[in-house]
């Protein structure tokens, strides 16, 4: 059984809120609750019954589909920028490997999808070049 702490200690998915916010249509709230917001979920189901919170919740599934991953993580995923303090980011932190590993699989999937982008010629091969050493020296 998952507890709620554990469901609000767990970092947030993008995708999975949007989807939230798009159910917003049938009951407006449910991804403000998932995303830590327990006060504008209330405020969105004691409005349920006019179209505000039915528009707004379509409104906030593009602006989470459309946000990037570090923007999304910095607003809803605070213990990935911002460690409890006491807790330094560093190779001995407990959030260092995890932010590690995290970083790295960001950087594969860009890596992916810029290679995709070039074998369609959709970029240069000097494009992809530079966007390549731009990710690689992020993970360094």
């Amino acid at each position: 059984m998952v507890s709620i702490g554990d469901m609000l200690s767990k970092a947030k998915d993008r995708k999975i809120a949007a989807l939230l916010a798009c159910a917003g249509i049938f009951l407006p709230g449910l991804h403000k609750f998932y995303l830590g917001q327990p006060k504008w979920g209330v405020i969105y189901l004691l409005l349920s019954w006019t179209p505000i919170p039915k528009i707004a919740s379509i409104v906030e599934a593009i602006w989470y589909l459309f946000q990037d991953r570090d923007e999304f993580d910095s607003r809803f995923n605070p213990l990935l920028f911002n460690p409890p303090s006491g807790q330094a980011l560093s190779k001995q932190g407990p959030f260092a490997p995890a932010q590690v590993e995290l970083q790295v699989e960001r950087v594969a999937e860009a890596l992916r999808q810029i290679e995709q982008l070039r074998q369609e010629g959709l970029i240069s091969e000097y494009e992809f070049e530079q966007k390549r050493r731009q990710l690689l020296d992020r993970i360094s």
